[in-house]
């Protein structure tokens, strides 16, 4: 007999992820970037402190820089359509 339900394909086998059933298997790109946003902003946000010399702080911007550029590239590349 044919069913009427409709079955959903999501990428993930629900005997390997229980949770695949619900929908909550999968991160989506925009918690990362969410999660990289906060990054940065952390990473900024630890300049303000008793720091006597600066290299703490050149080391800070570097790895804030490095992680608004990736974010920035794929962000990018997604939209363009180079990375899935």
């Amino acid at each position: 007999m044919v069913s009427t339900e409709v079955e959903r394909y999501t990428e993930v086998d629900p005997a390997d992820v229980p949770s695949a059933a619900w929908g909550w298997s999968k991160i989506t790109y925009r918690t990362w970037y969410g999660v990289g946003i906060f990054v940065v902003v952390f990473l900024l946000g630890m300049l303000r402190g008793n720091h006597v010399g600066h290299v703490e702080d050149y080391v800070l911007v570097v790895f804030a820089v490095l992680v608004a550029a990736v974010i920035f590239r794929d962000w990018w590349g997604r939209r363009r359509g180079w990375l899935r």
